[in-house]
């Protein structure tokens, strides 16, 4: 059972036009969509950032079948727990229970506008353990005191909690990261299609859990617009999550990235008509044990005309290479 999921991408389009695709996609026969939540861009030609959750209201009521996912939101310093834990139970009840929080360590990037300091990956993981084990305790309901090592709380209650209990999906990068939040979360979340994040994912205990990727692609009927487009917005992805976490802003990934040409993004996104390169990709992914795999295209300009495409020729292509109704949460 492989989902097909769609890409909110807050970073290269405005609130109202994210609430549109999501439509869009839900009508071409995604299984699920996924939601990007930062305060920068990563690159000032995409020219965006809104506020993920504010997003995720709206699409919860402009939606009835797609399920929906946070990919991912960072529960450490921009956010306190708790408040994470307070906006994902009140979307999964938005939503009547479509929706996974996706949880990671987040990116200096984004939580430098709070003013604190950037710790290194080792604390970062620390804060993301402690910050799972409240939202967590939140989602049982009561009362919850916590006095940690990076966080205290002080008779905190969710008064309005989903009867279905969110699912919490964290991304992972390496053996150390699986092997740490496996036991403590319900699904994978991973942009690399790397067969040993899901073999060490299911030894650690997460056999039988989703396991949910993500492909870049910059469809086009002009190969060569789609190479530009995707140069242009999408070469900060070719450092790696490893640098990019460590990257401030968007002077630093341009600064970053300067060298990197259109082959080069080209080499790791499919770009231009080619349908055939997106279900490779795919299949790439499933290959290496993923479950659930979201599509994110690449600019603005072009999503209504590829969820047009997608709906009409690309989802039959991916259902036939990859059988089966994926899940819609």
């Amino acid at each position: 059972m492989v989902g097909i999921g769609y890409t909110l991408l807050c970073e290269q389009s405005g609130p109202r036009e994210l609430v549109r695709y999501a439509q869009l996609a839900e009508q071409a026969g995604f299984d699920f969509a996924v939601i990007s939540d930062h305060s920068f861009p990563w690159l000032d030609s995409q020219g965006h950032a809104s506020y993920a959750w504010s997003v995720l209201g709206a699409v919860a009521q402009a939606t009835e079948r797609i399920g929906l996912m946070t990919y991912v939101t960072c529960p450490t310093m921009r956010y306190h727990p708790a408040i994470v834990a307070q906006k994902a139970a009140t979307v999964q009840l938005l939503s009547e229970g479509r929706f996974t929080l996706g949880l990671g360590a987040g990116e200096n990037l984004n939580e430098h506008v709070v003013g604190r300091a950037w710790p290194p990956v080792n604390v970062r993981h620390d804060m993301l353990a402690e910050a799972i084990d409240i939202i967590g305790a939140l989602f049982d309901g009561g009362y919850v005191n916590h006095v940690g090592r990076h966080y205290q709380i002080d008779s905190a209650r969710l008064w309005d909690l989903p009867e279905t209990r969110v699912p919490i999906a964290t991304a992972v990068s390496g053996a150390r990261s699986v092997s740490r939040f496996a036991p403590v979360s319900d699904a994978m979340i991973a942009v690399e299609p790397v067969g040993e994040l899901c073999r060490g994912w299911e030894a650690n205990g997460g056999a039988g859990d989703r396991k949910i990727g993500q492909q870049p692609v910059s469809w086009d009927t002009d190969e060569a617009a789609a190479k530009k487009r995707a140069h242009d917005q999408f070469r900060w992805f070719a450092g790696g999550w490893k640098v990019n976490a460590e990257l401030p802003g968007t002077a630093a990934f341009a600064a970053a990235t300067q060298f990197v040409t259109p082959d080069d993004v080209a080499g790791n996104i499919p770009c231009g008509p080619d349908e055939q390169r997106i279900v490779d990709a795919v299949t790439g992914y499933v290959d290496a044990g993923f479950t659930d795999v979201a599509l994110c295209q690449v600019g603005d300009e072009n999503q209504e005309r590829f969820l047009s495409m997608a709906g009409a020729t690309l989802l039959p292509a991916l259902r036939a290479a990859v059988p089966g109704d994926g899940p819609s949460t």
